[in-house]
């Protein structure tokens, strides 16, 4: 059953013109647009967003050193969020150090990790579950006041909306209008999993898996089913409104999902985070937004502006769609749509004939005893770094329906690398699902 969510607003949507140009180095991003939910006019001096798609590790020094790096170096000061995990009145190991995992736990956890790889101070900011009223608290817009950069950690991304936004009538409370604040005048808002889920604007997902969700369909809520596709149609806090945005995507195979809640809102452009690794943007929210990927793995960015979504008695289909993957150190800038990859690596023009695996679990479903390797990614990879074929199929676990993803090589589709022959980058290969 839907969890009750707060009352609907006026969306905005990410859909522009068609850009023309030189096709084989583009694809076209939706620019941001002028005004950010609950929070008012974009910022004038934006600061920058580092947003990475979970499973940070500890010892991920290159983001964690952009997160300092951009909340004054050895002068940052940490503000740390934690409020979409459990309270301690609800976890049964509060008073175990060792074993703890609620909000205050992670919260130490985070400061202390921050000041570990060179933050000059870094604190726990005390609003969970246990605290909503803190969120009002003049001493927390203080504390808040003096950070330089801000960590929101993982957990349920909808304990985020409940703690930090005013309910039916999801406006700031007073911590998170500070927050905006500093964003606004140049320090670093990051976070990871649910805590870089929040960042989005309208249409923010609330959970499911991508087979449900490309046989069954997206609809507004927070659901006990946690396969089932939910959305907040209000969305999160809005710092990023240029796409919609998603975690854990290589690891979870969230990409079906991903395509469907975006073909069903109206968004053409998603940002698909893998773990740990983040999208970086300057200026987010103006027209001088740009995008750069920091990390050991990368970001999917999914392009809907020719896609096309049907659904007849054999099951929901889209054609259209493009399929880019951007890895360290590419840029983006969403209001010229052009990206750019990363210094050092070269076009590539494979030369192997090796035909593509097969890949019969496509989105790693959960309901696969055996698990197969082959993901999306590695399929388009394959498919970039072969001359033996133009398009390339996958196809999901499931079946009754099942359905079969289709890549292909068009004159616009390009592969960088730093290695001879692998595609690590690949920008704009063309994708097409369709039930089977």
């Amino acid at each position: 059953m839907p969890i009750p969510m707060p009352l609907a607003l006026p969306r905005s949507r990410t859909r522009r013109a068609v850009l023309t140009g030189s096709a084989a180095l583009v694809l076209a991003l939706a620019s941001a647009p002028a005004t950010l939910a609950a929070g008012g006019p974009a910022p004038a001096h934006p600061g920058s967003l580092v947003l990475v798609g979970g499973g940070l590790k500890d010892d991920n020094t290159q983001v964690y050193g952009e997160i300092i790096e951009r909340a004054g170096g050895p002068r940052a000061k940490i503000g740390i969020l934690t409020a979409a995990s459990i309270p301690a009145s609800q976890d049964p190991d509060a008073a175990d150090p060792d074993a703890c995992g609620n909000s205050a736990c992670n919260g130490r956890y985070y400061a202390d990790l921050f000041k570990r790889h060179g933050a000059a101070d870094a604190q726990w900011i005390p609003v969970d579950l246990d605290h909503i009223a803190d969120a009002d608290s003049d001493a927390v817009v203080a504390q808040i006041n003096s950070m330089t950069g801000f960590f929101f950690g993982g957990g349920d991304q909808y304990r985020y909306v409940t703690t930090l936004l005013h309910g039916a009538r999801h406006t700031d409370s007073k911590a998170l209008a500070a927050i905006r604040a500093k964003l606004a005048t140049g320090a670093v808002v990051a976070g990871s999993s649910a805590g870089a889920q929040i960042a989005a604007g309208a249409d923010m997902v609330t959970g499911g898996e991508s087979y449900q969700a490309l046989r069954d369909g997206s609809a507004p809520g927070y659901f006990e089913d946690p396969t089932r596709l939910g959305y907040l149609p209000e969305g999160g806090f809005g710092f990023l409104r240029s796409g919609l945005i998603d975690t854990h995507t290589g690891t979870s195979g969230r990409e079906g999902r991903a395509l469907r809640l975006a073909a069903d809102t109206g968004h053409d452009t998603v940002y698909a985070l893998d773990e740990n690794t983040a999208l970086v943007v300057d200026n987010p929210g103006t027209t001088a937004e740009k995008l750069t990927v920091r990390g050991p793995q990368g970001v999917t960015v999914l392009d809907l502006r020719h896609a096309h979504p049907r659904t007849t008695p054999a099951g929901w289909s889209l054609t259209g769609a493009r399929y880019s993957y951007l890895t360290d150190g590419d840029r983006y800038d969403t209001r010229t749509a052009l990206p750019v990859p990363a210094p050092g690596k070269h076009l590539l023009l494979p030369t192997d004939r090796t035909p593509v695996p097969p890949n019969n679990d496509v989105f790693h479903s959960i309901d696969d005893p055996d698990g197969s390797p082959y993901s999306l990614r590695t399929t388009a990879r394959a498919l970039l770094s072969t001359r033996a074929q133009r398009t390339a199929t996958a196809t999901t676990w499931e079946s009754a329906p099942g359905f079969t993803v289709t890549l292909g090589r068009k004159p616009w589709t390009t592969a960088w690398s730093r290695e001879a022959a692998t595609a690590q980058t690949i920008l704009g290969a063309s994708l097409d699902i369709a039930p089977r």
